[in-house]
């Protein structure tokens, strides 16, 4: 698939960053590589797990150019920083200078690429949870949204069905991603979808969270979980946290819902009625995670991981389960 958007000036040079480079903004604050470094699974961003010449390990961090502003990065550092503070279990940036400042840019070609460097993390990536495990992970997130929300991230959008729906929706209309074949089906279905949902956002307060704390981004450790990667991080509902950790739509992710929420009500309300919400978000991550792909078309990575991208097949089946989940919709009787 091409796309008539183009990429960002910096694209090519964070596609191309080299070890050296890598190793080089690693290096301050009294910090020494070893040159041993592994190359981490990420699509967003290039990350890194480096070794320091004391033996241990720090991860950096290399955002993608163009999709957050440094201002919008640093809501996230905030965010980190002031869960870390609550003692609440994250990885949050280090300190790159004598002054605090935890977010850095490279120079020369490469000035405008921001990076980060975080501790290394070790745990074990959860494949499931059990029950004593989602109690405690409810417990958690609680105290992850209790920060959550006695801060602000300014610069961070709001997660909406306007902002997830309509306006991922626009983009693809207005940059022609969508074939013609399949473009005026999806397009009908995503505006009867966000016309269907909008009314059941009112009323349900907002306030910082992880935003996609599914349990890939949990690290499991013998003292509990640890969350990772805010990169995503944005203004929202509670209940987007708690589907994405329990995302099943059966019987059983309804169950375990239950049982998580049992921890998180212990330590923070949640009124039954937020759990309505839970299939129009997931709606509304097909629609963003189809434009997310879409934005980076011109990353290799995307393109040799999602090859069936852009078919007018695709386009189809994503329509076709939009459909299906304004049917649960109706079904529930939201």
């Amino acid at each position: 698939m091409n796309t008539p958007f183009g990429q960002h000036p910096l694209a090519g040079r964070f596609n191309a960053l080299d070890p050296a480079m890598v190793a080089a903004a690693v290096e301050v604050d009294g910090r020494r590589t070893t040159g041993r470094f592994v190359v981490l699974n990420s699509y967003e961003n290039r990350v890194y797990e480096l070794e320091l010449d004391d033996g241990s390990r720090v991860v950096g961090k290399f955002y993608r150019p163009g999709r957050w502003s440094r201002d919008a990065l640093l809501d996230e550092h905030d965010f980190l920083l002031d869960l870390e503070e609550a003692e609440v279990p994250v990885a949050a940036p280090l300190e790159l200078d004598d002054e605090g400042e935890t977010l850095g840019e490279l120079t020369g070609e490469a000035a405008g690429i921001h990076y980060a460097v975080y501790p290394k993390t070790r745990g074990r990536v959860p494949q499931e949870f059990d029950d004593d495990q989602l109690v405690q992970l409810g417990e958690w997130l609680a105290r992850l949204h209790d920060v959550g929300a006695a801060g602000t991230a300014e610069h961070r959008p709001a997660l909406t069905p306007g902002t997830y729906g309509r306006a991922n929706l626009s983009f693809l209309l207005e940059n022609g991603v969508l074939p013609d074949a399949a473009r005026d089906g999806y397009a009908f279905t995503v505006e009867a979808l966000c016309d269907r949902i909008e009314p059941l956002f009112r009323d349900v307060p907002t306030h910082r969270i992880h935003g996609d704390c599914h349990p890939g981004n949990l690290l499991w450790t013998p003292d509990g979980p640890v969350f990772l990667d805010f990169d995503d991080m944005l203004t929202g509902p509670a209940v987007q946290d708690v589907w994405m950790l329990v995302p099943s739509y059966d019987a059983e992710g309804d169950r375990q819902r239950q049982v998580l929420l049992e921890g998180y009500r212990a330590e923070r309300d949640f009124p039954d009625e937020w759990l309505r919400l839970v299939e129009p978000l997931r709606a509304l991550r097909f629609v963003h995670y189809a434009a997310w792909i879409a934005r980076r078309w011109e990353d290799p990575i995307f393109q040799r991981t999602f090859g069936h991208f852009g078919t007018v097949r695709y386009w189809q089946q994503e329509t076709l389960d939009l459909r299906e989940q304004l049917a649960r919709l109706d079904h529930a009787d939201l």
